[in-house]
């Protein structure tokens, strides 16, 4: 007998249809158990999972009389991968032996999840995707794991069940309704509820008044920031309290950024969408492919987990050097494309890129107390692991140094988060409202070659201050856009339309660390 039971895959973030054909043949008389084929380019977690649904049926009470089974993954030519398929598999079987299910109600319905051999059902990836594209398609309902129910919930006009075992699964498709009940989200109200919710502020920071305005204007115009420092002066500080002061996530960016965290496993159970901006901080010992994703069965990487937030990379030197170069067309193209022998996906990464560094390998080059104990070859050397395309990507770089003891040991706090980000989040408001009729432009960081001519064109004293600059300074043709995107940022935060000088001024003044004789002048002084 045939039966068929539904189900998808996810291939990037976006879930695939799949369609679980389950035939089912007497055994011949010298056969004991169950035998079972699996077609339609399994992956080994699929293959295994004979093994698990034998079990979990003997366990559950519903022994089958010996037989031979093939399962069909259909569409054939793409691969299978996770153990998602064993739940509508199993349920597969049990159709195909002429159990009392609703064979009808079962096609109305998307099924996943993992089994235990004891029957119980273990969470599996990828959920919101596949909640997604079963409401695109038109099912009734889906039927997932207890754990990824409030993940899957957050999509509306979809039944979605959180279900514990597989014998619940069964006597819901026989008819007993009251067994499983759909979870029921009100996203909007969840989402906005969280929104604000910060552990971290920059009323904590004591000082570093001129490394808080570049944190503003890079959050106001999702600007690139590095800041090289002696060890202790609070660069990482800083650097996990920026995301309290970007804009909200809107809810197409929530959704988009929890689809990535759900493929890649990173949703905690009870955790609808996203509600912040990621901030994603790998240590330095991260590999090429966990940085920008790919591997055996393909994953999302640091980037793309970093979609709509931050990415912070501390001591930025320490990283392997072709590490770093990967992140060259990301940084420029906001998505990365992980080609392989077996598959080519789109991942979207669209972060604000944050660094720090010390500037020497002792941590103490041009300190104000504490002598440098490496010479000028050392200093180079280490200065050269970040190469120079690499730093022409990143729009704000600026020195910081120790916070004075008479600064950090005042009781009154700094200027807070919330006050920090009402004038980011007008500036950003600007932005909106000027690259409205410019698809995918959403911010000047984003801006291209042509919109820099239309929207931050220099005046004629501006402009003969940056030609100076760019001929005294060496700077490329990427640093000049940087610059004037900077700019705009800046001009924006003070409510002013035009460019203006001092704009330009304090846009060249983050661009010091593009200096070819850094470490000879002793540092930005």
């Amino acid at each position: 007998m045939l039966a068929k039971t539904n189900s998808a895959t996810v291939a990037g973030i976006v879930a695939i249809p799949v369609t679980i054909e389950v035939n089912v043949d007497v055994a011949s008389k010298d056969q004991f158990g169950m035998h079972m084929t699996i077609v339609g380019l399994p992956d080994n977690s699929v293959k295994e999972s004979f093994s698990r649904i034998d079990s979990a049926l003997k366990n559950s009470g519903m022994r089958l009389a010996p037989q031979n089974i093939v399962v069909n993954l259909a569409p054939g030519d793409i691969r299978k991968e996770g153990t998602g398929f064993d739940l509508p598999i199993a349920l597969g079987v049990l159709l195909a032996n002429g159990l009392a299910m609703d064979l009808a109600r079962a096609s109305r319905f998307m099924v996943l999840g993992e089994l235990s051999l004891d029957g119980s059902i273990q969470p599996v990836r990828g959920a919101l995707p596949i909640a997604i594209k079963a409401r695109e398609l038109g099912y009734e309902g889906l039927i997932v794991p207890k754990e990824n129910v409030h993940e899957a919930a957050v999509v509306n006009r979809l039944k979605v069940y959180g279900a514990d075992s597989l014998q619940q699964v069964v006597a819901f498709f026989n008819g007993m309704s009251d067994v499983l009940t759909p979870t029921v989200i009100d996203t909007r109200a969840e989402f906005f509820a969280h929104q604000n919710d910060f552990e971290l502020d920059f009323a904590d920071v004591r000082g570093q008044d001129n490394i808080k305005r570049a944190f503003e204007v890079a959050a106001a115009g999702s600007h690139n920031l590095i800041m090289v420092g002696p060890p202790g002066a609070g660069k990482s500080m800083m650097a996990r309290r920026l995301p309290s002061i970007l804009p909200p996530l809107s809810l197409a960016e929530s959704l988009e950024t929890t689809q990535i965290h759900s493929v890649a496993g990173k949703l905690k159970g009870g955790t609808g969408l996203i509600t912040q901006r990621p901030f994603q901080a790998p240590h330095h010992t991260v590999s090429q492919v966990a940085l920008v994703g790919g591997g055996t069965n393909p994953m999302p990487g640091e980037i793309s987990l970093a979609h709509n937030g931050v990415l912070f990379l501390d001591e930025l030197p320490e990283f392997q050097r072709t590490a770093l170069e990967v992140l060259r067309q990301p940084l420029e193209d906001r998505t990365i494309t992980v080609s392989r022998a077996k598959y080519s996906i789109d991942y979207p990464c669209n972060f604000m890129f944050v660094a720090s560094m010390n500037p020497c390998p002792c941590g103490y080059y041009s300190h104000p107390t504490k002598p440098c104990q490496c010479t000028p070859g050392q200093i180079n050397r280490y200065l050269n692991k970040i190469s120079g395309p690499l730093l022409d990507r990143i729009d704000i770089q600026c020195e910081i140094q120790a916070v004075p003891f008479a600064q950090l040991s005042r009781m009154e706090p700094g200027e807070s988060s919330a006050t920090i980000r009402e004038r980011v989040i007008k500036a950003r408001a600007i932005q909106e409202e000027r690259f409205q009729g410019h698809k995918g432009i959403h911010c000047n960081a984003q801006m291209t070659e042509k919109m820099l001519h239309q929207f931050a064109e220099p005046d004629a004293a501006s402009l003969e201050m940056l030609r100076l600059a760019m001929e005294r300074l060496k700077l490329s043709a990427r640093a000049y856009s940087r610059i004037l995107k900077v700019a705009r940022t800046i001009a924006d935060l003070e409510g002013t339309e035009k460019v203006q000088s001092h704009h330009i001024a304090e846009a060249i003044g983050y661009r010091n660390l593009d200096r070819g004789d850094w470490a000879e002048r002793g540092g930005f002084s």
